[in-house]
């Protein structure tokens, strides 16, 4: 066994450990959003200024010290800058700052937009930020309310910004799929709030919506309450919260319990220097990544270890009916607090987790995990593919089916049946087989010709177009190896090796000159996406693709530490990086090459 990689893994393994929190967890910690603190100020600021002083005030200063050099914001402090963000932190400051001192800042924002031909005097900025996401109006209508609210341009602009159809919102759940929403499924309390606002402000010229809209805004606001979790907070996003905030504040509705526990969420998710995450943590995830990359050393997590984990899991399953989307109990969200919602990703990495904690008694996690998979189940589209939250939306891209999510699901269900085959039903393990199948024929149909998957909730800021095929082909390539290793898997290896032959062709065709991987071809090398690639390829041989890569790995990580890179969110080119992230891929990579390798590195 190589002596560097043993090193670096028991180095590196010592410190996921010193990570976790009191409990046994992992908490991670996401990287501060210049957009989460331009929406907490702006709520803030109207809903109660002086009372708020010293949390706008040090918002400010964080978005002062934060600005990058051309004068706008990205969405982490280390992503470049783009219109929207810029946009929204140049409205926050414009209405938050009574200072002279913050004058320079809205100068250097306005400078940037500018450059970009973006006029915040302008009535063009509407069709701008519009034209941007297309038919999506998720942050695109919000981001324009936010600016109106703010006199960017002026109120007069809500005359044309899109009306959200807030008054959908009462219909049965059921109807949503069949509804042609212009918002994502998460996004129900934006659809309400924002809506709201734009109603409230805009001129009401056709008298059959409008008697619809102001018969529905009291039933929509109840319904709105009614989902917001016990923390205050929707999904736990701080853009998100503020946004709905911010718009009944404005709507004359200030005093209700929505807001006002939507603020106190806002008050008390602050940082110390200022600053605001665009969520709370991703708890769950992190959690269950960790797990991952050490499951194959027995040694690493202790007896106590595994028993805390197991007990945190099992107590953040869903249990009932969501009282945000109405899906069935039995999935995980990203996260441990209220706000969380169970989706198609956090689910079968808790189950993979749930099931490597407890290799040696299984039986303990089978009631849990045989109901995560009956919910993924439920979950699964007509066309073989795992979406997010919901299943049957598909009017956005978003909540499509996608590629990571249903290779993350192929790999539960086939661990699933390898370890409780003899103790399913012939109904369940019928059910379960029918999944699998369709999953693995949604994946072969859209595996690209050139062999590469695309993610959904992960991209690269660097690409063209945002996407992160590296990142995709590698995640699914990887949940193809192990599946390969199941019962199930072995049923159908003809069909998993040609698909993860032209994953490893891809990935292997795409490797940086120095050795790194980035998003794409020549793109800047990551340690997230480096590690990924090298766990893919190095099960299926690549030894001197991989050996560059590690040395690569080797050297970055030596100069700069475990970096974090930004790849999170392209759907709606909303960037963040988490601190976790590149200490799980890289555990996870020399774990995979411990086991399949034993070459030297330099």
């Amino acid at each position: 066994m190589n002596s560097h990689i043993h090193t670096q893994f028991s180095d590196f393994s010592n410190l996921l450990l010193q990570k976790r929190n009191v409990a046994g967890y992992w908490e991670g910690r996401l990287s501060s959003s210049a957009l989460g603190v331009a929406v907490a100020i702006t709520a803030l600021h109207f809903y109660d200024a002086p009372g708020n002083t010293s949390e706008i005030l040090s918002g400010l200063k964080w978005l002062d010290a934060n600005i990058n050099v051309d004068g706008g914001f990205g969405d982490s402090p280390v992503s470049s800058s783009n219109v929207s963000t810029s946009l929204l932190c140049y409205s926050a400051v414009k209405a938050c700052s009574v200072e002279s001192q913050f004058n320079s800042l809205l100068l250097k924002i306005g400078d940037y937009l500018l450059s970009q031909k973006i006029d915040v005097n302008s009535e063009q900025l509407i069709p701008a930020i519009l034209d941007f996401y297309k038919t999506d109006r998720t942050f695109s209508v919000p981001i324009l309310t936010m600016c109106a609210l703010c006199g960017v341009p002026g109120e007069e602009a809500f005359e044309s910004i899109p009306q959200l159809p807030f008054e959908l919102s009462l219909l049965p759940r059921s109807f949503y799929s069949m509804l042609n929403l212009s918002v994502v499924s998460y996004a129900i309390p934006a659809l309400i709030g924002v809506g709201i606002a734009i109603f409230g402000h805009k001129q009401r010229k056709n008298p059959v919506m409008r008697w619809i809209r102001e018969a529905s805004v009291k039933k929509s606001l109840a319904l709105l309450r009614k989902i917001q979790p016990e923390s205050g907070g929707y999904l736990e996003a701080i853009p998100l919260t503020a946004f709905v905030c911010l718009c009944l504040i404005e709507s004359g509705y200030r005093d209700l319990e929505v807001v006002r526990d939507g603020m106190n969420f806002l008050k008390r998710t602050k940082r110390e220097d200022g600053s605001w995450p665009i969520d709370i943590d991703l708890s769950t995830w992190v959690t269950t990544l960790a797990v991952k990359s050490v499951k194959n050393h027995p040694d690493v997590l202790t007896s106590d270890d595994k028993q805390k984990l197991t007990n945190h899991l099992l107590a953040i399953q869903n249990k009932e009916i969501h009282p945000f989307n109405g899906t069935y109990p039995g999935g995980w969200g990203w996260t441990s607090h209220s706000g969380s919602v169970p989706d198609g990703d956090d689910t079968p990495g808790t189950i993979l987790a749930l099931l490597a904690l407890n290799q040696e008694n299984p039986d303990v996690v089978r009631e849990a995990v045989l109901s995560g998979v009956g919910w993924l189940s439920q979950l699964q589209n007509s066309d073989g593919g795992f979406p997010t939250f919901s299943r049957g939306w598909g009017k956005l891209p978003f909540d499509q089916s996608c590629a990571d999510l249903t290779g993350h699901a192929i790999l539960a269900l086939a661990k699933t049946v390898h370890v409780y085959e003899d103790l399913l039903s012939q109904k369940q393990l019928s059910g379960i087989r029918k999944s699998f199948v369709r999953s693995v024929i949604y994946l072969e149909k859209h595996q690209n010709k050139s062999g590469f998957w695309l993610p959904l909730w992960f991209g690269n800021q660097h690409t063209e177009d945002h996407t992160n095929p590296v990142y995709g082909t590698a995640r699914v390539t990887a949940y193809l190896n192990e599946t390969s290793n199941t019962q199930l898997g072995k049923e159908y290896s003809v069909i998993l090796k040609l698909m993860i032959d032209r994953g490893c062709h891809y990935l292997a065709s795409v490797q940086n000159q120095d050795g790194s991987w980035g998003g794409a071809k020549n793109i800047p090398g990551s340690i997230e996406e480096t590690s990924l690639a090298i766990t893919a390829l190095c099960r299926n041989g690549y030894q001197e693709e991989c050996r560059k890569g590690l040395e690569w790995l080797s050297g970055k990580i030596k100069s700069d530490g475990l970096i974090a890179s930004p790849i999170g969110l392209y759907f709606a080119s909303l960037w963040y990086d988490e601190e976790m992230y590149p200490l799980t891929a890289y555990l996870e990579c020399l774990s995979s090459v411990k086991e399949e390798y034993n070459f030297n590195t330099r």
